[in-house]
């Protein structure tokens, strides 16, 4: 048996009161792709009817990045990085509760002799840095991993069928391997574990709603390739 957990870590731009004053004169930042991934909350709520679990923040990626393990030199962004340690260390503990909630849940399940199938639901902005990204749908996975690879490849092939208009890359615009929520969950279980991370261009993306047929589509095509898994 199969068990489909879904997560959304940068699924909003809520800033605590405390933190505000991080934003005097940036405040339109947090309307912006570096603050949350546009539509991808609404995305990760259509999906969530297939999931046995599910776990989502709201909190914006530019307080704390909750996607990234506690080493990485950018947990804290340039508006964050500077704050006492006493507000670090709330930010981390808030880190450390969504993370380990989840990895908690994730255990009970493999302890219950249950497949485990991570999608980390994000989305990308179409451009970065002047470049332009091709792709409209990215599946991250880790090439060493066949559970991964394999629910990766069968992914896109009915994606494809069922929508041939899309492009659908693997391990792009990022890699599988970097660091991020599922990378930390491959260490802890190295069996009856898989993570993915589906990322979507923001072009589908309108008012904080992901376009009504893409999502359709994703939802139909991940029930299908679930069900070659049981």
């Amino acid at each position: 048996m199969t068990a489909l957990f879904l997560s959304c870590e940068h699924g909003g731009n809520e800033v605590p009161k405390d933190l505000l004053p991080c934003f005097a004169g940036h405040e339109d930042v947090l309307e912006t792709h570096r603050a949350l991934d546009l539509g991808a909350l609404d995305l990760f709520h259509r999906l969530a009817p297939l999931a046995a679990e599910t776990t989502y923040a709201t909190l914006s990626r530019l307080c704390i990045e909750l996607n990234r393990s506690e080493a990485h030199p950018r947990l804290f962004s340039e508006f964050t990085r500077q704050l006492g340690a006493a507000q670090k260390q709330r930010l981390l503990d808030l880190h450390h509760r969504y993370r380990n909630d989840f990895i908690e849940r994730t255990r009970e399940r493999i302890a219950a002799r249950t497949e485990v199938m991570h999608v980390a639901v994000h989305s990308f902005t179409p451009v970065l840095n002047g470049v332009k990204r091709t792709m409209d749908i990215g599946l991250l996975y880790d090439p060493a991993r066949a559970n991964e690879r394999n629910f990766c490849l069968s992914w896109r092939r009915v994606l494809k069928h069922r929508m041939p208009s899309l492009t659908v890359r693997m391990n792009q615009p990022y890699k599988g391997i970097s660091d991020g929520l599922p990378t930390t969950m491959r260490h802890l279980f190295p069996r009856h574990y898989g993570g993915i991370e589906l990322e979507v261009n923001q072009r589908f993306a309108h008012n904080g709603r992901m376009d009504r047929e893409v999502a359709r589509t994703l939802f139909a095509t991940l029930a299908e390739v679930l069900r070659t898994m049981d």
